[in-house]
């Protein structure tokens, strides 16, 4: 894990957000936010909604440039579309008219990888999430978690060692939750990538996550860095009863619960102030 060069960092980032017509001010969505994830690490990011979490992820795949500050992959300058990191968000974004196969397929024949070794290695990650005998089912025709973990190996399969990943199971029922996020950590356990990791869950940062940066309100910026010092491999169907849990999970809901209040009563101050 220890290495000089970090495979992804925020250095001193700002990002603005200009709205339309002649009386719309800029929102300041990111303000001064510096954090850093080693190769091979699963970096959880938490806090308030609206408070520039998946901005992160977004100047990181190159969607969006920061208004002042850097954004690098691997001590490179981040400039334009980042094709080198996987991105997976809620929705699945399956291509409806392809099967589950040449979904999972499709990242690798976009590579130019050769067909024999995509088939085969699309293959396998589909028997790894437990989708053998559905290869030849289309979208439309797969249940919700069947359908996200399609998406989430069609990322994976394509060899990325950066992997950028939005709530991917925010949309999900509690128990398919789970299932997934089981499936997620044994699928990080193979390879090892670097996972970035937005959620509103903390039981499910702590059961995935080594470390975890918690985002004050907007305009966000790191309010505090928890180490998840739990053994791994780790049984997320049992966390709660992993000695540490239960401290960590107040601290961390805490320090959220605070910057909730923070915004609140800023939101009170500002409609008091325009009367």
């Amino acid at each position: 894990m220890a290495t000089s060069t970090p495979a992804v960092r925020l250095r001193n980032v700002y990002k603005a957000f200009i709205g339309q017509g002649r009386t719309a001010r800029p929102l300041l969505a990111l303000e001064d936010v510096s954090f850093a994830a080693r190769p091979g690490e699963f970096v959880g990011l938490v806090g308030p909604s609206g408070c520039g979490k998946s901005t992160c992820l977004n100047l990181l795949a190159g969607l969006t440039a920061p208004s002042a500050g850097s954004v690098e992959h691997h001590g490179a300058q981040v400039a334009g579309v980042n094709t080198k990191v996987g991105y997976i968000t809620q929705d699945d974004n399956l291509l409806p008219w392809r099967s589950l196969l040449a979904n999972v397929e499709l990242g690798l024949e976009f590579r130019g990888v050769p067909r024999e070794e995509w088939r085969r290695r699309a293959l396998e990650f589909i028997e790894l999430v437990g989708l053998g005998g559905f290869e030849g089912h289309y979208p439309h025709e797969l249940s919700g978690g069947m359908r996200k973990r399609a998406s989430i190996i069609r990322t994976l399969v394509y060899d990325t060692d950066v992997v950028l990943m939005d709530e991917p199971f925010g949309p999900l029922d509690a128990q398919t939750r789970v299932i997934l996020q089981a499936e997620l950590q044994k699928l990080w356990e193979r390879d090892r990538p670097t996972v970035l990791f937005v959620t509103h869950d903390l039981v499910e940062a702590i059961a995935l996550s080594d470390r975890i940066f918690v985002f004050t309100s907007r305009p966000g910026t790191i309010k505090r860095e928890y180490r998840v010092d739990l053994p791994r491999p780790r049984d997320v169907f049992r966390i709660h009863e992993t000695t540490g849990f239960d401290d960590l999970y107040d601290a961390l809901w805490s320090d959220i619960r605070a910057e909730i209040q923070r915004a609140r009563q800023g939101e009170l101050q500002a409609v008091e102030g325009s009367r």
